[in-house]
């Protein structure tokens, strides 16, 4: 009834792009901090950052891992900094802090509700007994999932201030999603991954898990197939929208 083999016993669900459109919140806020950035330091005639290049090096990933992995990918040097740094240092840390100030502005301004298939999904599977987490690279999950309505129907969460905390890798390690595993007393293979980012079906991959689901909300732009690049990366399905796995007949 739910898509998923008879073996899994745990549903464990990214939180932006799967349980909250705030994927696009995140991509949007991304491209404002880099593209001003690269304004800055290359003039008018920069190359913008661009949506393959967030799903490529940003997405699914710690915010300071993407920072890291778009600026190598343009041969960009900026010094590491710390996690006390400023928006305004033209460091990793203090990038990443620009992001999340841009970030934090969009939500208050726009509010966030959850994608209706998904919170549907979520009824179905516990309903029938599975258990369920989030597992997300962001610090603001647990205000995303409050404000989303979604607390009561998820029994764990693991997200980048638990990851923090615990020195948990971020996605494509597949230390977090085995950690939310861990917190519902089932093993890898008794677990199903559900991930929109090409990151995070590479740590369900890695993981073991059994069964990972991707979640395409991007679809094909020019050459390009998201649904084919999360297969690529370890996607067992790829659907458009969690409820697309409900047998509703």
């Amino acid at each position: 009834m739910n898509g998923l083999p008879d073996r899994i016993r745990a549903a464990l669900f990214d939180l932006d792009g799967v349980l909250t459109p705030t994927a696009a919140v995140h991509a949007a806020a991304w491209k404002e901090m880099f593209d001003a950035f690269l304004r800055g330091r290359e003039g008018p005639g920069f190359r913008p950052f661009s949506q393959d290049e967030y799903n490529q090096y940003v997405d699914g990933r710690a915010r300071a891992d993407g920072t890291r992995s778009f600026l190598a990918s343009r041969g960009v040097m900026v010094p590491e900094g710390s996690p006390e740094d400023p928006a305004d240092a033209d460091t990793v840390e203090g990038l990443s802090e620009r992001k999340d100030e841009i970030f934090r502005r969009m939500v208050e301004k726009g509010g966030i509700q959850p994608y209706p298939g998904s919170e549907r999904y979520l009824r179905a599977v516990r309903a029938a007994g599975l258990r369920t987490a989030v597992v997300s690279a962001s610090r603001h999950c647990a205000q995303i999932v409050r404000a989303a309505g979604l607390e009561d129907l998820l029994d764990a969460r693991i997200d980048g201030i638990v990851a923090a905390r615990d020195r948990l890798p971020g996605k494509p390690a597949p230390d977090t999603y085995r950690a939310a595993a861990g917190l519902l007393n089932v093993i890898p293979t008794q677990a199903a991954v559900f991930e929109d980012a090409l990151a995070g079906v590479s740590a369900g991959r890695a993981g073991r898990f059994g069964y990972v689901v991707g979640v395409d909300r991007i679809g094909d732009q020019g050459p390009h197939s998201h649904s084919a690049d999360l297969k690529a990366h370890g996607a067992d399905a790829v659907v458009r929208d969690l409820a697309d796995l409900l047998d509703e007949s």
